[in-house]
């Protein structure tokens, strides 16, 4: 008797736990396989597959920083489009690399302005017309040298470029008002970095560029890294850009 009770009960909770274990994996089904983080002052990042997107939502529209690639761009604007009915305004790439530009396409017809250092532009244009994905591309329309200014609603936008490093165009996206800092691939936390000497980086210059990063913002700056070893840890702060 009390043995068929044993089997009973055993069998009751097995599947119980197995009913359990069916919802919990639904859920994670269900789950998206994006991150969308607000950080602060109307600033936020994204990050699925490439490097970190950094977002603005200001009273007179949307600016992004980076688009990683289609399919993620896509998931990107659909959850901005949830939250706000503003327009598109900029799209702002840190560097010319697939993982960082191959959005871009997504928002063809949807931003009004495209903007990254004259270099970048440059190498995308290489690198497209080397792979033949010219088709592909939504090229920025707006190129800068060692510093550009874009004021929308409360916030003002500076990019900064120090030289070579990562690649030949790689600039930082200030947020001055919220004081994040988008360092793009200049910061991979952690992580080893990737040199893309075909594009001109710069290993000896990489460390004037961060130290000319730490001279030039201040220790409450928020800094967002375009990648890192653990994922959850794409953002930082100076011990970060030191230990790169």
């Amino acid at each position: 008797m009390q043995r068929r009770n044993f089997i009973r009960n055993t069998s009751f909770a097995l599947g119980a736990l197995s009913l359990i274990d069916q919802k919990l994996f639904a859920a994670m089904i269900k789950e998206d396989p994006w991150k969308m983080k607000p950080l602060r002052k109307d600033v936020g990042i994204f990050y699925e597959k490439g490097g970190t997107i950094a977002w603005l939502q200001s009273k007179d529209g949307i600016v992004v920083v980076d688009s990683e690639f289609p399919e993620q761009a896509g998931h990107l604007i659909s959850e901005l489009k949830k939250q706000s009915d503003k327009s598109f305004e900029l799209l702002i790439n840190t560097h010319h690399h697939g993982d960082h530009t191959g959005g871009n396409i997504a928002f063809k017809g949807l931003v009004k302005k495209v903007a990254a250092h004259t270099n970048s532009l440059a190498n995308q244009q290489k690198v497209a017309v080397a792979q033949k994905t010219e088709d592909r591309q939504l090229y920025p329309d707006t190129t800068y040298g060692d510093n550009w200014e874009y004021k929308i609603g409360n916030e003002h936008i500076k990019t900064s470029y120090f030289g070579p490093a990562h690649t030949n165009g790689d600039s930082i996206i200030h947020f001055e008002n919220a004081n994040i800092a988008h360092m793009g691939d200049l910061v991979f936390n952690r992580r080893y970095a990737f040199i893309d000497r075909t594009a001109g980086a710069s290993v000896s210059n990489w460390i004037v560029v961060l130290d000319g990063a730490l001279a030039k913002y201040d220790n409450d700056t928020l800094f967002v890294f375009g990648h890192a070893f653990d994922p959850d840890k794409v953002t930082g702060n100076k011990d970060d850009l030191r230990a790169m």
